[in-house]
């Protein structure tokens, strides 16, 4: 067990970093640690690691902020591993959306899809378990787990219907940029599952394996793309995007960073962009960067509203680590994302049982078109 004194110190340290000298503020925490292994009738059950961890992780949740998150060693390493688009689960990313566990979307050929799931659900229970009051980080825990065991998701569908989902967990693996040439259209079709380390270098030997020079246009896909690493956006964008910025992010402890591209590598032809209600974050900073610079369209349903930042501000001793949401970010001409989301220039309003893909036959149409510029919607 670590030495009761370092503990204590290191608490009250942690939690008043950035205190005035002489600050007191946050003095209690430390006596609140010695009154409990002087008077609390269990303090040998209860390990310094669980009252740190206790008392950072209290501090963090009082923000209010469903993306701003203390995680355990665990959880952490957890977390990383599903940056790397490998673990074990059943294949849905969720946020917390007016305190309701959400799911923004859940990824092509998972149990999530196979089983129902749709963007915009709320997950009320899990196994039995009401999830009123969890966090993002206990919800994602009692999702995932061994492979070929059973998860129950209680959800609640957009249209009011209650459904209990039996999911059978498994090793999720995502690739994220699937590509196919059309050749009968003569046009680049990129799918962008999520925004990895990885989606740039595949993103781009996807679009060099067209033949450029000869496409009448590009589709790319990004429906059900909740998002990622804010990097691999930027850089992602910069393929499409003459030189300029691809997105503002402003925050009290940088004042306002602009992420800007170092000139497109692909020719000035016609983009369309697939969005809808579970294209978030990441993905949303690529397709607003392309639409306010003109260089496409955006063609689907009003994407998900996820304009905040996050970042890993401290890592512990122990392995633990705090993220929290440092900035919001806002497209090239200064457009507010978050809550609001991106409007296409060209809607495409989907029916419950409708067959086929009416969102990819509208950006082949516009691309067949000669590619004109909608008025009105998009801006």
């Amino acid at each position: 067990m670590v030495r009761k004194s370092f503990v204590a110190l290191l608490l009250v340290g942690v939690l008043a970093i950035g205190a005035a000298p002489g600050d007191t503020l946050f003095s209690p925490l430390g006596q609140v640690y010695q009154l409990i292994h002087d008077y609390y009738y269990r303090a040998d059950k209860i390990s310094d690691s669980t009252l740190l961890h206790g008392a950072i992780r209290g501090v963090v949740e009082s923000l209010g902020d469903p993306y701003s998150t203390f995680f355990t060693p665990e959880e952490y390493q957890s977390w990383e591993e599903s940056l790397s688009g490998e673990y074990s689960g059943v294949g849905i990313e969720i946020t917390l959306r007016d305190g309701r566990i959400t799911v923004v979307a859940p990824f092509p050929g998972t149990p999530a899809e196979a089983g129902g799931i749709r963007p915009g659900d709320w997950i009320q229970a899990v196994d039995g378990e009401l999830t009123e009051g969890w966090t993002l980080e206990k919800a994602s825990s009692h999702i995932r787990g061994p492979e070929g065991t059973v998860v129950v998701l209680t959800v609640q569908h957009d249209d009011g219907t209650v459904e209990e989902i039996p999911l059978v967990r498994q090793k999720i693996q995502i690739e994220s940029v699937c590509s196919e040439y059309r050749a009968e259209e003569k046009v680049g079709y990129v799918q962008i599952l999520r925004f990895d380390f990885d989606t740039p270098g595949l993103l781009g030997r996807a679009l060099f394996s067209f033949p450029l020079q000869d496409l009448a246009g590009i589709v790319i896909d990004l429906r059900n793309n909740p998002g990622g690493i804010l990097s691999a956006a930027v850089e992602s964008a910069s393929y499409f995007v003459d030189r300029g910025p691809i997105v503002r992010v402003q925050g009290p402890s940088f004042g306002e960073r602009t992420y800007s591209s170092r000139g497109n590598s692909v020719p000035n032809i016609p983009v369309a962009i697939m969005v809808n209600e579970g294209t978030a974050s990441a993905a949303e900073i690529m397709a607003g960067a392309i639409q306010d610079h003109s260089m496409g369209i955006l063609v689907g349903r009003p994407t998900f509203g996820k304009g905040l930042v996050q970042e890993i501000v401290m890592r512990l001793p122990d392995g633990g680590a705090i993220k929290l949401t440092t900035g919001e970010y806002f497209t090239p001409l200064g457009r507010t994302v978050h809550d609001v989301g991106l409007t296409p220039e060209i809607l495409v309003e989907r029916t419950e049982g409708e067959e086929g893909d009416p969102e990819l036959e509208a950006a082949l149409a516009w691309i067949r078109d000669g590619a004109p510029i909608p008025v009105g919607a998009g801006r």
